[in-house]
């Protein structure tokens, strides 16, 4: 059994949105997994960060964990474009390191760009 990939958005998925020609964006991967392979989602997860870390478009990566003993993480990744995460996501390397996530995992990643309101923030 392998981790379960679930889109945060129905109507478009996670793979047409790396196809899409923009950029800078925001990675937001939501991980949910037993509370007892905790460390083993760590480790995995700082083998894939090192990893990704590699790739052309990279900028920066920051994990965070839900508080009072929670077991949900969010990975909250910036790279230069969708298709330079696509490319690194779609690479075999890549492809092959998802086996090492607990069977527990479930893994919904979405990419998203800035945007601009009136007075709050800018894009």
């Amino acid at each position: 059994m392998a981790p379960q990939l679930t889109q945060m958005d129905d109507h478009v998925p996670f793979l047409k949105q790396l196809e899409q020609h923009t950029g800078p964006i925001v990675l937001i991967n939501k991980f949910n997994v037993a509370p007892s392979d905790v460390q083993a989602l760590l480790d995995a997860w700082a083998d894939d960060a090192a990893w990704m870390k590699q790739q052309p478009g990279y900028i920066s990566t920051q994990l965070h964990r839900g508080v009072a003993g929670s077991s949900t993480f969010i990975n909250i990744a910036v790279w230069e474009s969708a298709q330079a995460l696509g490319q690194a996501f779609g690479s075999p390397d890549f492809q092959a390191r998802i086996s090492h996530y607990p069977d527990s995992t479930t893994i919904s990643p979405h990419v998203f760009e800035k945007v601009a309101v009136a007075g709050i923030c800018t894009a």
